[in-house]
């Protein structure tokens, strides 16, 4: 099993404490270290390699925003503070999450979740090919999402909704939401069987039922039509 190095930076020893216990609960986790402020962190990171970092916000002489801003090479972080003032500015950093005292353990995993899969997709090769050609002709797509490996086949996808840094697919069987690109599945996606519709949005050709207006109606659901995708949408349907 794949092991991800844990900093937690937080200049409360009690919130310091509380952190590195969720830490070490977590088989995957292993802590390299619970610092009271970023200063020491910069030391720990030139030694060893760190994949996910919590950091509180406010913190005397650094805060973790400042903190973060300085990395050239940032692993995956996870803010914590008391304080709702900062989440537009802890995500236009990329931060994979945001997590609000006191933290419960549930949602301390699932921010935890969410960094992994972070890090595995960028880990991963970005494919270029498109068409029905791809990947040797394999009829379905892989999402890893909450520890498993989901096998989706083409056929059961119905649409895929982009949410911010996530997308959720919708199949046939269940939804599914997980760390992926809308515009790396593009590519992905055999261009035959998908069409994008929207910023946000990915189709199954086999699913749609009509064209209306500015929306497309996909197994009775309403999916709205992008302003700069309608010409692509209304040529590929009078193929």
């Amino acid at each position: 099993m794949k092991k991800y190095n844990v900093l937690v930076i937080d200049d409360e020893r009690l919130a310091r404490t509380l952190m590195s216990e969720y830490v070490e609960r977590i088989p995957q986790l292993s802590l390299v270290g619970a610092l009271s402020n970023a200063m020491e962190a910069v030391g720990v990171l030139q030694e060893k390699e760190i994949d996910i970092i919590l950091t509180d916000i406010e913190m005397p002489d650094m805060t973790g925003v400042d903190f973060v801003k300085t990395l050239s090479k940032t692993p995956a972080v996870i803010f914590t503070t008391a304080y709702s003032d900062y989440a537009v500015e802890g995500f236009e950093l990329s931060a994979v999450d945001y997590l609000l005292k006191p933290i419960s353990f549930p949602r301390f995993v699932q921010a935890i979740n969410k960094a992994i899969e972070s890090l595995d997709n960028q880990s991963k090769p970005t494919m270029v090919i498109k068409g029905d050609a791809a990947t040797d002709d394999k009829n379905y797509i892989t999402i890893k999402a909450d520890y498993k490996i989901y096998k989706v086949n083409y056929e059961d996808l119905i649409y895929i909704e982009g949410q911010s840094e996530y997308v959720t697919f919708h199949t046939k069987h269940r939804n599914i939401t997980a760390y992926y690109a809308l515009k790396n599945l593009e590519l992905q996606l055999p261009e035959k069987q998908f069409i994008r519709i929207h910023k946000s949005y990915i189709v199954s050709v086999k699913y749609v039922e009509f064209i209306e207006s500015n929306f497309v109606s996909v197994e009775g659901n309403k999916i709205p039509i992008g302003a700069s995708y309608k010409d692509t949408v209304i040529d590929f349907f009078k193929q």
